[in-house]
C-alpha cells in the first residue's frame, strides 16, 4: 500500500458523506465518482481530492474503462460502494484491478436475493419457501406446494423496491408475460406475515465485532406499498428474541462468507408459529438513517468504521472497535405534505436529530431507557400520521 492510501468511493445516490469525511480524516486520498445528476449537491468537497461525474454508474464497460484509466496513475487501495446499487460495479472493478474486497461471486450473496437464499438454505438457515423464475415446471411445482399469496421479487433491487404481492397463478403468469425477457431476474417467494427485524454489524476476519438488533414498527414492505410512518428501534439487549436474532445474524454472516466490512441483514418472525426466517443481506450500511440511529444509541458510526476496517486490513494491522455505550434509540420518518414540516414541536430531551430534507419528516430519539424510547416512538408516530404524512405510489425502479 502507498504511504497515503487511495480510496475510491462510488455513489449512484447522494449519500455516504460521513464515509467520505472519515476517509479524509484517516489520511486517505479520496476519489468520488457519482452521477451528473448530483453535481450540484452539497458533497463534502473539502474531504474529496478528486471528483468525477458520469451519466450513470451502472454501465459496466464504461466504469471499467474509466476507473482503469484513473488507475494508470493512481494505485487504488480500496473501493467503497456507498449505495446498494453500486455493489456489483465495485465488485467488478475489484476483480478487474485486483483490489481486495468482495468480488463478483462473493457480492452475489449480498445483492442477489436468489443467490443469498440458496446459500442460506444450504447452510441450514430457515428462509421462506422460494423458487427462481427460471424453469416453469419448478414454478408450477412451487405454486402447487405453497399456498398463495406469494411475493414476486426482483433479485437485484434494494429493500422493497419493485416487489409485487401475487394472489393467484393467473395473476403470476400475467406478470411474467409483462416481464418478458426480464423475468429470470425475479424470484417467487412464500408470503410470511410477521414482524420484521434488522441487525447492523461490523465484521473483521470473518467474525462479528459489533452488532445491534432492531425492530421495525411496521414491515418496510407495508410502509413502502401502503404508506405510513416508517419506524425502527433498538431492542433491549437482554430480550431473548434480540439474543436469538443476534446469534442468527452471526450464522448468516458466516454462511454468506463475509470476511470484513459492514452488514445490514433483515429477518422476519412468522406470526403463525414464531419461527425466525432470514430475509436478505446487504454488504453496506443500512439506509433510511438507520446508521444514525445506531450512532446515537451506541456511539459507533458505521459509516466511519467501515473505512477504519479497510485501512487496518490494508496496513496489516488489527481493527479495534471504538468505545461503545449501551444506550437505546429509535427513528421515525415519512413523506410530508409540507415542504418544511414543523419538527421543533417535538421537544422532549430525548430528541437527538431532526431531518432538514424538504417534504420529509424525520426524528431520532435516544436515551438510556428502552421503554421510554419505545413509548416516544409510538406517540410521535401517531402525531406524524395526523400532522405530516403524505403517501405516493411505490417506486418500482431507482430514479
Amino acid at each position: 500500500m502507498t504511504a497515503k492510501p487511495i480510496f475510491l468511493c462510488l455513489s449512484t445516490e447522494f449519500k455516504g458523506q460521513q464515509l467520505i469525511e472519515a476517509c479524509h480524516d484517516l489520511g486517505a486520498h479520496v476519489i468520488l465518482i457519482t452521477r451528473e445528476k448530483w453535481k450540484d449537491e452539497e458533497w463534502p468537497r473539502q474531504a474529496i481530492d478528486e471528483l468525477f461525474f458520469m451519466p450513470e454508474l451502472k454501465d459496466r464497460e464504461h466504469m471499467l474503462n474509466a476507473v482503469s484509466y484513473l488507475a494508470r496513475t493512481r494505485r487504488i487501495d480500496r473501493i467503497f460502494p456507498l449505495d446498494d446499487f453500486d455493489g456489483e460495479i465495485a465488485a467488478a472493478l475489484r476483480e478487474h484491478l485486483r483490489i481486495p474486497g468482495l468480488g463478483e461471486t462473493a457480492i452475489r450473496f449480498f445483492r442477489d436475493k436468489l443467490s443469498m437464499r440458496e446459500r442460506a438454505r444450504e447452510g441450514g438457515i430457515a428462509v421462506p419457501e422460494f423458487v427462481g423464475v427460471i424453469n416453469y415446471d419448478r414454478i408450477r411445482d412451487f405454486m402447487a406446494r405453497v399456498p398463495a399469496p406469494w411475493m414476486l421479487k426482483p433479485r437485484g433491487s434494494a429493500g422493497a423496491m419493485g416487489i409485487k404481492k401475487i394472489g393467484s397463478s393467473d395473476e403470476l403468469w400475467d406478470w411474467l408475460n409483462r416481464l418478458g425477457d426480464e423475468q429470470s431476474h425475479y424470484l417467487l417467494e412464500q408470503f410470511v406475515p410477521g414482524n420484521v427485524f434488522h441487525a447492523d454489524a461490523i465484521v473483521w476476519d470473518g467474525e462479528v465485532q459489533f452488532s445491534v438488533v432492531s425492530a421495525y414498527g411496521r414491515p418496510p414492505l407495508t410502509v413502502s406499498h401502503g404508506g405510513g410512518v416508517f419506524t425502527s428501534r433498538i431492542m433491549r439487549r437482554d430480550d431473548p428474541l434480540a439474543r436469538a436474532l443476534s446469534g442468527l445474524n452471526r450464522n448468516v454472516i458466516k454462511t454468506l462468507g463475509m470476511v470484513r466490512g459492514v452488514n445490514h441483514i433483515e429477518f422476519i418472525q412468522a406470526d403463525a408459529d414464531g419461527k425466525l426466517y432470514f430475509l436478505e443481506a446487504a454488504a453496506r450500511v443500512g439506509g433510511a438513517n438507520l446508521a444514525d440511529m445506531v450512532t446515537y444509541a451506541t456511539g459507533v458510526n458505521l459509516w466511519r468504521e467501515w473505512p477504519r476496517v479497510e485501512l487496518a486490513h490494508a496496513r496489516g494491522e488489527r481493527y479495534e472497535l471504538p468505545a461503545i455505550r449501551e444506550g437505546y434509540a429509535g427513528i421515525l420518518n415519512c413523506l410530508a405534505r409540507q415542504e418544511h414540516p414543523d419538527l421543533m414541536q417535538f421537544s422532549d430531551p430525548e430528541v437527538a436529530w431532526r431531518t432538514t430534507r424538504p417534504y420529509f419528516a424525520g426524528l431520532i430519539v435516544a436515551g438510556p431507557d428502552a421503554e421510554r424510547i419505545e413509548r416516544l416512538l409510538g406517540s410521535y408516530a401517531e402525531r406524524f400520521t395526523q400532522e405530516f404524512l403524505a403517501v405516493l405510489p411505490p417506486i418500482d425502479k431507482p430514479l
